[in-house]
């Protein structure tokens, strides 16, 4: 089972893995450019959902991944696909749209 990480817990989540934490942003490029958020001590990554099969090879040896989406749908699938592959991933629950809300609301909500 996945781990669901409420989005105002990110920042406790990220301190805990000292350094070793990204967040994967699995949305569309449209997606991206409507609202992204900030990286704010952490490494940002994007990489649409529909590549991450062959590009999953880009994110950092050894970290722990926060996966975002629009709604949390696609991330969860993600931090599947990423846990069958011996990486640790989190789904960020919410998405952006709960970035919006509880973290940012200078994120646009779409």
């Amino acid at each position: 089972m996945i781990p669901q990480l409420p989005a105002a817990h990110l920042k406790a989540w990220l301190a805990a893995q000292a350094g070793q934490a990204v967040v994967l942003d699995v949305r569309e490029p449209w997606e991206l450019q409507t609202a992204s958020v900030r990286p704010d001590g952490f490494e940002l990554i994007a990489i649409p959902l529909g590549e991450l099969a062959s590009r999953f090879g880009e994110l950092p040896a050894q970290a722990c991944v926060a996966c975002l989406c629009h709604h949390g749908v696609r991330s969860q699938h993600a931090a599947a696909f990423l846990d069958r592959q011996g990486i640790a991933a989190v789904n960020l629950q919410g998405g952006i749209d709960a970035w919006s809300c509880e973290l940012d609301p200078s994120v646009a909500r779409y």
